[in-house]
C-alpha cells in the first residue's frame, strides 16, 4: 500500500496486514517470470508487508521492495536477495534502466499514476514488464457469505477515494505501454472464522468507520458471523478474483 495520507492507517495494522492478507497464487509469479526479459531484478512497488515480494524473491536474483510505510516493510519477513526501503512509488531511488519486472499488488489506486508510469519508464530495461493486479470483495459460500456481503455493503461508503479503481479491476486506468494478454488467475484460502475476521479488520474502510463513529464495526460483524459459521475452528473456502494487467515498457 502507498499514498502518504494512508501511512498512519497501514502502520497501525502492519502486523495484522502481514498475518491476515491472502497469498497470491504461485501460477501468477511463474507466468510473469516466464514473460520477463530477464530474472536479475524485480521491483515490488507498494510492497506493504511483502506478500508479493517473497514470491518474487524465489524467481529473481534480487528484488527491491518499496513502500511509503516503514512499519509495513518492517512487518515483512526478510528474504535473501530482497532490498527494502521506504520510498514513494513516483520516486523509487532505483538506478535507471535496471529492472526486468515491476509489480504492483493491490496498490496502484494509492499512486499518482502518471508520475509512477514515468518512474517505470526510467527504471525499466528495454521491453521490461509491468504487472499490476487487484482484487475486490471475496466470495464465501452459504449463510456466512451472505453475512460478509451485507457487512461489505454496510462499510462500502467508507472506502477512501480510489477504491472504485479496485472495483473495476484497474480497467479504467490507461497503461501507456504495450499491453499483453494475461491468463486468468484467482486467489483462494481455507480459513477459520478468526482469519476472516482478521482479514476484514485490515480493510481501510473499517479503519475509517472506526475513526468517524468511534465504534469498531468488527465487533458487530463477529456477533453476526459467528452463529452463521458454527464451529469457529471450521475452515471454509474463500476466494477472490484477481484482475491482472501486464504491459511491455
Amino acid at each position: 500500500m502507498e499514498r502518504h495520507d494512508a501511512v498512519g492507517h497501514f502502520a497501525s495494522i502492519a502486523a495484522d496486514y502481514s498475518a491476515y492478507r491472502p497469498t497470491y497464487p504461485a501460477a501468477l509469479f511463474d507466468w510473469l517470470a516466464a514473460e520477463a526479459v530477464g530474472r536479475d531484478l524485480a521491483w515490488d512497488c507498494g510492497a506493504g508487508s511483502g506478500q508479493a515480494t517473497r514470491a518474487l524473491a524465489e524467481r529473481f536474483a534480487e528484488v527491491v521492495a518499496t513502500d511509503v510505510s516503514r512499519a509495513q516493510l518492517a512487518a515483512g519477513a526478510r528474504t535473501r536477495g530482497v532490498h527494502a526501503w521506504a520510498a514513494a512509488a513516483e520516486r523509487s531511488g532505483i538506478r535507471t534502466g535496471r529492472v526486468d519486472v515491476i509489480t504492483v499488488a493491490q496498490a496502484l489506486h494509492w499512486f499518482d499514476v502518471a508520475a509512477f508510469f514515468e518512474e517505470v519508464r526510467r527504471v525499466a530495461r528495454p521491453r521490461g514488464l509491468i504487472v499490476v493486479w487487484s482484487y475486490a470483495d471475496p466470495r464465501l459460500d452459504g449463510r456466512p457469505g451472505a453475512v460478509l456481503a451485507a457487512f461489505a455493503d454496510r462499510v462500502r461508503s467508507y472506502w477512501p477515494p480510489g477504491r472504485e479503481l479496485v472495483d473495476t479491476g484497474y480497467r479504467t486506468i490507461a497503461l501507456p505501454f504495450v499491453e499483453r494478454p494475461v491468463p486468468n488467475f484467482s486467489m483462494t484460502a481455507d480459513w477459520p472464522l478468526d482469519a476472516v475476521i482478521g482479514y476484514v479488520g485490515t480493510w481501510s474502510a473499517v479503519g475509517a468507520y472506526r475513526d468517524i463513529h468511534g465504534v469498531d464495526p468488527i465487533v458487530a460483524l463477529r456477533q453476526e458471523l459467528a452463529p452463521a459459521w458454527g464451529d469457529a475452528t471450521q475452515r471454509r473456502g474463500i476466494a477472490w478474483t484477481l484482475s491482472v494487467r501486464a504491459a511491455r515498457v
